[in-house]
């Protein structure tokens, strides 16, 4: 290519495309070093270094420095330390004269700079939207396709709109206004993508700011939101002012403004909830109008247990099982509910099993091991470390006795304690045996898959989802861990 074509290309592309000179120099550099390589060995290393002013340029080849004896060596992309002078694992670059280009180089380069232009086009255009990133947008459907809608978000700037990513059952037609959440994602070998969503859960809340002020004044907080999207979505608001009701001002007068933001949704319902700091308060917040009788919560496992009476528990639960799905998701706790009559004589169970160990390692009757129960003593280290006065009020015992029954709470206490930590070691070691490596293992400890019947239960999908595992990796680990499943 001569140097005048050279600048020539340079500069209309650039100012047809608004794309700064020094990228389509980069660009046509790739082209031409692309083009060139026709000419040499297919596995040949080539550079080319365009000069900015007069439009030559030169031709780099690069070899990589190694042994002859290297089973690897080859001479068209290695060179010995003898000839380059240099030491094994340097690079050794050399001029070599630039190719002559035909008919068949020249429409090679030329596809070569036109593709790096508009990957450069491309990142411009998503420079200009970074800031828009997960906001809401309004565009024209431009083409309807099989799998996406494509839509013209202004300045004849196209997004696209996957399918999967409208709301069940709705249909987009051309020239049709539409509005969705603005998202860039990298797409695997096309760069940075502008893409649209009306499916997320940014969707509620974006709408949501559209439709109340109070929320862009930051008087009211949107804390966490969970969607089904075109189904029910549970939405959690603070008041940073202690005047206004969060609630009131999301629903508004007559409930006009939570039903535009569900219009827009085609009729998907939204459940505002206060939110709350403790997670117990906020999952009674989230079941309203259900109410929660009682909670046990596991902190180590992130899971709460909810009891609930009989006559609402289908409204906490909610049409399969959408209700307390979403309250989970929300809260961030895995959540199990059942009836109260089951929490009832599952506490009797417990209480008849703590019963028989105080009998066994405190050494007392039945009678005494209730009254240290109804005195609300349900663990050995609240025995252990309770005052005198109450443990010999409620066993009817003098001083001596009492401390003997508290040193013998406190022994059983760390024999549990014990106990657990050997449990957990187990498990961590039945992890190690089924091939995880020791950060992974830390990721799965932490959400509560501390055994191999924890991973026994997963699917392929949610193996993946914790960690980085290829399909057949997980599927044998998880194989693995149900061979007991077998026995």
């Amino acid at each position: 290519m001569e140097s005048i074509e050279i600048l020539s290309v340079v500069e209309s592309v650039s100012y047809e495309k608004g794309i700064e000179e020094g990228i389509i120099f980069s660009a046509l550099e790739v082209a031409i070093a692309s083009a060139s390589l026709r000419h040499f060995h297919e596995d040949a290393n080539l550079t080319v270094s365009i000069d900015r002013t007069s439009g030559e340029y030169s031709t780099l080849r690069h070899w990589l420095v190694a042994a002859e004896g290297d089973e690897d060596f080859h001479k068209e992309t290695h060179v010995t330390e003898a000839d380059s002078s240099m030491s094994i694992g340097d690079t050794f670059s050399s001029n070599v004269p630039n190719v002559k280009f035909g008919r068949i180089e020249t429409q090679a380069a030329r596809q070569v700079m036109m593709q790096k232009v508009r990957e450069a086009e491309r990142d411009n255009i998503v420079s200009m939207f970074r800031s828009q990133d997960n906001s809401l947008v309004n565009g024209t459907v431009k083409r309807v396709t099989r799998d996406n809608i494509i839509v013209d978000i202004g300045n004849d700037v196209e997004a696209i709109m996957p399918r999967d990513q409208l709301l069940p059952g709705e249909i987009c037609k051309i020239n049709e206004r539409v509005r969705a959440v603005l998202q860039i994602k990298e797409v695997e070998g096309r760069g940075s993508q502008l893409m649209l969503s009306r499916s997320c859960p940014e969707m509620v809340t974006e709408l949501f700011k559209v439709e109340v002020p109070e929320i862009n004044e930051d008087i009211i907080e949107i804390r966490g939101i969970a969607r089904d999207p075109g189904s029910r979505s549970k939405i959690t608001v603070k008041t940073n002012d202690g005047r206004i009701d969060p609630v009131g001002a999301c629903v508004g007068m007559r409930g006009t403004r939570v039903q535009s933001v569900s219009g827009e949704l085609e009729g998907e319902r939204i459940d505002i909830i206060i939110y709350d700091d403790n997670p117990a308060q906020m999952v009674i917040n989230a079941l309203a109008p259900a109410k929660v009788e009682s909670i046990v919560m596991d902190e180590d496992s992130r899971s709460m247990e909810l009891a609930v009476n009989e006559e609402n528990l289908a409204l906490a639960i909610g049409s399969r099982g959408q209700n307390i799905r979403l309250a989970s998701r929300l809260v961030g706790w895995e959540l199990n509910i059942i009836s109260s009559n089951e929490a009832e004589a599952k506490e009797r169970v417990v209480e008849a099993e703590f019963q028989a160990k105080l009998m066994t390692q405190l050494n007392i009757n039945e009678s005494e091991a209730e009254s240290l129960i109804g005195g609300e003593f349900l663990t050995f280290d609240d025995i252990a470390y309770a005052e005198d006065s109450k443990i010999m009020s409620a066993l009817k015992v003098d001083e001596a006795r009492c401390s003997e029954i508290k040193a013998a709470a406190a022994d059983a206490a760390l024999m549990d304690a014990m106990g657990e930590i050997t449990q957990e070691e187990s498990n961590l070691e039945s992890l190690s045996e089924l091939g995880f490596k020791s950060q992974d293992i830390e990721i799965l400890v932490s959400k509560a898959l501390k055994s191999k019947d924890d991973i026994a239960e997963l699917a392929v999908d949610e193996l993946q989802d914790i960690i980085q595992i290829s399909d057949k990796e997980a599927a044998k680990i998880i194989m693995k861990a149900r061979e007991s499943w077998f026995k």
